[in-house]
């Protein structure tokens, strides 16, 4: 039986293409031998030389004898057109020989700066079990190395045709391994269990959680200026994991109620996780007050509620994390300053790209900085478009690197006539009066689940404010029930939300979070300006897989630059 790395992926629920990837998996696990190795989802990266992803390659399957063949795999329907197989990608096609010559070509080029040219053995297999490829002459792989619907059943005896056990052994046998297996780390993302517990992305090992942590200074003053998907996260809680095995008294303070119901599921024991309002609340009952949160201004009260009470031993901590810091005010800062014991340390993390309600940065003079600019979490075309589309109104941007193993997902536009939008009703019973944006938001919904995602892996997101959202009071969209919050909370300020099977929320209440495929829609602005750049930066990386931009026609011009599906 071979050898599966990562090791634990029969215990990873996945959607779609990964799905059927698991099925190839389980196929190569059992019909290849042991001294095979299987290498599912390899990415590289060097410090010194940034992250490469080499194409679309799905498995590196390595033999005893060191010999290596990349396995490229496209499930679903593929077109044989005069230049070559091709897999359509919704509006786009992928030549599927150009797609893996050049993942062969990068590979060779890193095998060669690693062993030396001549010493390694490297072919590719192109494998396609939902397809019969009728003309093989021009399918543009070598006929030998295509493995359809017809061959599926033969494809571990064909790798072991390949890739003979009884090979002589290459010199770089074992450092082949080592190539792959030391500079590929897999870690979980705590951000992708939200509405898909289980659901796990890649992430670079080296980063922000593990050797922020090592650093040692008092008084312990960090302020983490991380952007979306570098990780912040991932250090939080690891922080408070470290904080409980010493036996400290820790708390997490974020900005946004449902990212602290997020967190709360996926801290260790033992912790205080809450909002920085919550906590007000919590504060002021314990002294003895009881906030209406059916009164006007309650929030404010809260605050001046929390920086008036004493604060008593029952209420300090020996380590604080602060989350979202650039939604905090300058005032709060002081007032969770008094929650500290003495020696304590205190972590602020922040992201300016995601201050959408444009405050100054609150002042924390003498503490120590650390910067990181890589987001590992959004697929690197995402962040590409992101770039090219916002890089003008948000310079800052330009600073951002990709580091997610993930490429090609394949940024998808529907646009909807804004100028027929105010001639529909919202309240109209029939599909006919249904506003463009709803129509177009419901397809998009459709076209995620043809993908493969499930509902509970599905997010939609209101590029406008729940008030000023035409999706915000709808109970469903088309068939899907959608679970919402409803504006309300109950007395002990807890939110309520509606029951349903796709969640619906705006980019100001989902940030921190993700989700596999994010449907970001109402997207529309008179001018696309730094606000609205940092809005659609915050909507488009909460996608791990999958990014869906449901917009205006003239937002889609300004965006797609063309690529917009009427």
């Amino acid at each position: 039986m071979a050898r599966i790395v990562p090791d634990d992926w029969q215990h990873l629920e996945a959607t779609g293409a990964a799905a059927r990837e698991r099925e190839t998996l389980a196929l190569l696990e059992r019909g290849l031998p042991d001294g095979y190795t299987v290498y599912h989802g390899v990415h590289w990266t060097r410090l010194t030389e940034g992250f490469s992803v080499f194409g679309e390659v799905d498995f590196v399957i390595v033999s005893p004898a060191g010999r290596v063949m990349i396995v490229e795999q496209k499930t679903g329907f593929l077109r044989e057109t005069p230049n070559g197989l091709v897999k359509a990608h919704l509006q786009t096609e992928r030549n599927v020989a150009v797609a893996l010559a050049r993942t062969l070509e990068g590979l060779h080029r890193r095998f060669t700066a690693a062993f030396g040219a001549g010493t390694y053995f490297l072919e590719e297999l192109f494998y396609c079990p939902d397809h019969v490829v009728r003309d093989p002459a021009i399918a543009g792989v070598s006929p030998a190395r295509i493995v359809d619907a017809t061959r599926k059943a033969q494809l571990a005896s064909i790798v072991l045709d390949a890739l003979p056990a009884d090979a002589p052994r290459l010199p770089c046998a074992a450092r082949i391994h080592h190539f792959l297996s030391d500079e590929l780390s897999l870690a979980p993302d705590a951000s992708a269990l939200v509405g898909a517990a289980g659901t796990l992305v890649t992430r670079l090992a080296g980063g922000l959680a593990t050797w922020a942590r090592r650093l040692e200074f008092s008084p312990f003053r960090l302020r983490v200026i991380g952007t979306a998907g570098s990780g912040k996260t991932q250090l939080a809680v690891q922080v408070m994991k470290d904080a409980l095995a010493r036996g400290q008294r820790t708390l997490y303070v974020c900005f946004n109620r449902p990212l602290a119901d997020h967190i709360a599921k996926v801290a260790p024991a033992g912790a205080t996780v809450t909002n920085y309002h919550q906590l007000c609340d919590w504060v002021a009952r314990d002294g003895g007050h009881v906030p209406d949160f059916h009164g006007t201004n309650v929030f404010d009260h809260l605050e001046r509620r929390f920086a008036a009470t004493p604060i008593d031993e029952r209420w300090r901590f020996d380590v604080l994390i602060v989350d979202e810091g650039q939604d905090f005010q300058q005032t709060w800062v002081d007032a969770l300053e008094r929650l500290l014991r003495p020696g304590a340390a205190w972590w602020w993390l922040e992201d300016p790209l995601q201050n959408l309600y444009l405050r100054d940065p609150v002042a924390l003079p003498g503490w120590t900085v650390l910067r990181e600019n890589t987001n590992y979490r959004s697929p690197r075309d995402i962040l590409a478009f992101l770039r090219e589309a916002a890089g003008p109104a948000a310079p800052a941007l330009a600073q951002l690197a990709a580091g997610s193993p993930f490429d090609g997902s394949d940024v998808t536009f529907a646009a909807w006539d804004e100028t027929a939008s105010a001639a529909a009703g919202t309240a109209a019973g029939t599909a006919a009066d249904e506003p463009p944006v709803v129509a177009a938001t419901k397809r998009a919904i459709t076209q995620a689940l043809s993908l493969g995602f499930r509902k509970q892996d599905i997010v939609v997101l209101s590029f406008r404010g729940r008030e000023h959202s035409q999706l915000a009071a709808l109970d469903h969209l088309g068939p899907h029930r959608l679970r919402s919050f409803t504006g309300q909370y109950d007395l002990f300020g807890n939110p309520q939300y509606r029951d349903g099977d796709v969640l619906l929320d705006s980019v100001y209440r989902f940030k921190g979070q993700s989700a596999p495929c994010v449907i970001l829609t109402e997207v529309d602005f008179d001018a696309f300006d730094e606000r609205a750049a940092r809005k659609l930066f915050v909507g488009a990386t909460r996608a791990t897989m999958k990014l869906i931009v449901v917009a205006s026609q003239r937002a889609a011009r300004v965006l797609g630059e063309g690529r917009a599906a009427a």
